[in-house]
Parts: structure tokens; sequence; C-alpha cells
């Protein structure tokens, strides 16, 4: 019988040292949805004024119905590959949150959200991006000289005769709406075979389906339209 009450009080003992050990934890996942564990958010530069990256604090929060389909038809909405074209570096969420830092203080990085239609006003778009919708980089959709203009006066690009000098453009980090959109990828492929250097083109494959599963900060994209070309 002592034995017995022995294992019992021994039995509680560890039940209630789990407890006070689990819970806190328990507790302290629920008030914070940092970026990373030692980030809570991020400050970048929106179109001049100051903008923040952050997750959704409700831990209850859910996707847009926009983004909860699983079958979309393909074509046109087909699985999109990790790795675009050789030298095009694929990104993840943190890895685009460094490219939008830089943005707001570095003129030779530009993130481009690529998606047309009604997509960005639904949705919203990702801090410090500017929207560009694919149509505008593609030759049928777009005068040649519209496309020259972008290259020159906002890809920082130079035309050099029959050819394209692309030593002093910018890193250009592309995005849409997620692994199923063929939209930003076009854009790429497009610009590599202008000659645009694989280095300097990235792409965001997670795109907005991503960047809304993690409860990641979006702005309006009113703001966020595109200068005209000069």
């Amino acid at each position: 019988m002592l034995q017995m009450r022995l294992i019992r009080a021994v039995l509680l003992f560890l039940f209630a040292v789990a407890v006070v050990a689990v819970f806190p934890l328990v507790s302290h996942a629920a008030s914070h949805v940092n970026l990373t564990h030692d980030m809570p958010h991020v400050d970048v530069l929106h179109q001049g004024k100051p903008a923040r990256i952050e997750r959704n604090p409700d831990t209850d929060n859910m996707l847009d119905p926009d983004f909860t389909l699983t079958s979309r038809a393909c074509p046109p909405y087909c699985i999109q590959p990790m790795q675009l074209a050789t030298g095009v570096e694929t990104l993840a969420e943190l890895e685009l949150i460094a490219y939008l830092k830089r943005t707001s203080h570095d003129d030779t990085v530009l993130v481009i959200d690529s998606r047309d239609g009604d997509w960005p006003l639904r949705s919203g778009v990702i801090p410090g991006a500017t929207l560009l919708p694919w149509q505008e980089l593609h030759p049928a959709h777009t005068a040649a000289e519209k496309i020259a203009e972008t290259l020159i006066f906002r890809f920082g690009a130079a035309h050099e005769g029959a050819l394209w000098n692309f030593e002093n453009a910018k890193t250009l980090v592309f995005y849409c709406n997620g692994p199923w959109c063929g939209q930003s990828p076009t854009n790429i492929k497009q610009l590599l075979v202008l000659g645009y250097p694989p280095d300097k083109l990235k792409w965001y494959r997670g795109g907005m389906q991503d960047w809304k599963m993690l409860g990641l900060s979006t702005v309006p994209p009113e703001s966020l339209q595109l200068p005209s070309a000069q």
C-alpha cells in the first residue's frame, strides 16, 4: 500500500512539473506571432513612407477565400517548377523580405508585383513592391517601344544600337499569385530572351498564396502605381 502511494505521489509530481513547463510555452506562443524567433517585424519604405511587414497576430486568422482553392484549371493555372531557369534564384519569404528592406535604401533593387486584373485590389500588394502587370513586358500585349521605355527608365538598362546593355540594370524580384501562377514566370522568361542577366532576376515562387498563408502584411495597390516613364 505504501509503495502504491509513493508511486502515485511521484506520478502526480511529474504531471505537475509537466503542466508548469508546458503552459507558459503555450501562452507565450499564443501572444506573439513573430516573423522568426528573434524578428517580430521588419520596417520598409513604401512609396517613401514607412510601412511594416508583420504577421497577423490573431492565431485564429485564416486564408482569404481567393487563396483557399486547391484545383484551379490547368492551363492556365499550372504548377510552376522550383527553378525557372539556370541562374535565376528562387526566393522564400525571408529572402524576399531582405530584398524589400534593401529597396528602402538601395535603388538598384526593384520588387515587382506582376499580377493583372483586380487581383491586386482584392488581395493587396506586398509592402515595398511596385505594381507592373505582366502584359507590360510582353510583346504580344505591349508595343516594343513601350517595353524599351520600361527597360531604360525603370530598370536602368541601356540600348546601344541593336543591343541591350544590362551592366547597370537593377536587380528585379518578381512575384505573382503563387506556385500555380504563370504571370511573373512569363516576365522573367521574356527578360531572359532580351538578354537580362539571370543573376539579376529573382523569383518569389510562393507569391501572394504563401504570403497570405503566413498572415503577412499587405497594402492597398492604389498607392503603388508605377510612375510614368520620362
